[in-house]
């Protein structure tokens, strides 16, 4: 059972109940010796590679059935459009990890059979349950492992493998064109080798990944203390398992929460492009080899671009909200080159549908942002919790405005998407100009707070701990 997120909150530890100078003392003081930095990396090297493999096959699985459309998946099963969107969409359900990938590998390679409607909805709800909770579970294991400015940048390493995993959806696909078999399909074989993989990464998730600092098998006892003290200086105190009601309401009402919720929402309305582009793709004119061989460029520019963007956060700093403003401008240029564009522009077409990948940059900055500007262990989870929930809302509104009467244009979709994006970017900047505000204001106030050091080790809020500073 990989429901390591569970663990985490259910199983106890002598680290998270004694504070970073205790151990300190009791531990050889040599622990001065002990690099953060050294630490840090020793954490890239284990950690991250495992959170990227998931999260790229997770990718996979969603890119399955869009990359099946076009190797004959829907008319094999005698599914029309709208029923294929919707299916599509049931996989997200914001819940936290509660199946095992193990489980989600059982119902990815139950979708390599012929099914009918009723049995595609039914396996994609599996699917929905193991893979909903992923990116919640992984934004607090990045809390837990980074300070508050390498959020960004290691939440990006693992988001781009979005773009890894659409590059070899694509070239999978393009192998399984050249599968002669009378048992299965070409989409049929797809499907099964995505199975088979999901299958691997469940066993390796299970043998390796730890649970929390504290049992981290890469690192010793002096390597843990320091890599707790790494986190606890920057407020974030990640191994606080304490469920407090005051700090559920007070996520509740905090406005930035629902700032962040509603960005998530408006930003996921248009994901849908993201499953439909192979069918765009091929309605321009294109085969079906040159239509999945076309599709490994949106891998490559949206690893180009989440890569470049965190990069100019780490260089620039307090600049999360212009840099993902400006990468987001990309989608609202493409909604009007595809609405405008003469439809006999193949080329014109094709590059505006890329230029959607590019803004895939500002909704990875949003979700570390959210990350690193909220502290207390259920305040975090909270608002993370919303935020996700926001984004399941928006993956399941969007495919509804993929309707067979506004094709073969799109022009009702593609208005709508260039108007979630001009929200999002204007969200992006009214959450900097508060916290920008709030910094100020506590900026003012600091001469008049007390200088207590144990206040970083306690399960404190953003609001609660007046020396917290919002990142920008």
């Amino acid at each position: 059972m990989l429901s390591f997120l569970n663990r985490w909150r259910n199983r106890s530890s002598d680290y998270s109940l004694i504070s970073g100078r205790e151990q300190l003392e009791q531990h050889d003081p040599n622990v001065d010796s002990i690099s953060p930095e050294d630490v840090r990396r020793k954490i890239d090297r284990n950690v991250l590679p495992l959170m990227m493999l998931l999260y790229g096959v997770q990718y996979l699985d969603k890119a399955t059935l869009g990359r099946a459309a076009v190797l004959g998946f829907i008319e094999d099963n005698k599914l029309n459009a709208n029923q294929q969107n919707v299916a599509l969409q049931r996989a997200p359900v914001g819940k936290w990890i509660s199946l095992n990938v193990f489980i989600w590998g059982i119902a990815m390679v139950s979708q390599s059979m012929r099914l009918p409607f009723s049995s595609l909805l039914a396996c994609r709800f599996i699917l929905g349950v193991c893979e909903g909770s992923i990116t919640s579970g992984f934004l607090m294991v990045t809390s837990m492992f980074y300070t508050k400015n390498e959020q960004s940048s290691r939440v990006g390493y693992w988001f781009l493998m979005n773009g890894t995993a659409q590059i070899l959806s694509n070239l999978m696909g393009y192998g399984s064109l050249y599968f002669r078999s009378n048992l299965l399909a070409p989409w049929q074989w797809f499907t099964l080798i995505n199975g088979i993989l999901t299958f691997a990464t469940s066993l390796a998730f299970y043998l390796y990944f730890p649970n929390s600092i504290s049992t981290a098998h890469f690192l010793t006892e002096r390597e843990k203390i320091v890599a707790m003290e790494r986190v606890r200086e920057h407020e974030t105190n990640a191994e606080h398992k304490e469920w407090s009601p005051d700090q559920f309401r007070e996520a509740l009402h905090d406005p930035k929460t629902w700032l962040f919720a509603s960005f998530s929402l408006f930003n996921n309305i248009p994901t849908s492009i993201g499953i439909q582009r192979s069918l765009i793709v091929e309605s321009l004119g294109f085969t079906r080899l040159q239509t999945t061989l076309l599709g490994t460029l949106d891998g490559i520019i949206e690893i180009i671009t989440i890569y470049t963007g965190v990069k100019l956060v780490e260089y620039f700093g307090c600049s999360r909200a212009y840099v993902g403003s400006a990468y987001m401008l990309s989608d609202v240029l493409s909604a009007i080159l595809v609405t405008t564009l003469p439809w006999s522009n193949k080329v014109g077409h094709l590059i505006s549908i890329y230029l959607t990948d590019i803004g895939t940059t500002g909704y990875v900055l949003g979700l570390a942002w959210v990350t690193s500007s909220t502290a207390g262990h259920t305040k975090r989870s909270t608002t993370q919790a919303i935020m996700l929930s926001a984004y399941c809302v928006g993956n399941l509104i969007g495919p509804h405005m993929w309707q067979e009467k506004y094709k073969p244009r799109n022009r009702v979709p593609w208005f709508i998407i260039g108007a979630c994006y001009s929200i999002c970017i204007v969200l992006m900047l009214v959450i900097r100009r508060r916290l920008e505000q709030e910094n100020y204001r506590r900026d003012l106030l600091a001469d008049e707070q007390g200088d207590d050091l144990a206040e970083t080790q306690t399960d404190l809020t953003d609001i609660q701990n007046s020396k917290f500073r919002y990142v920008l």
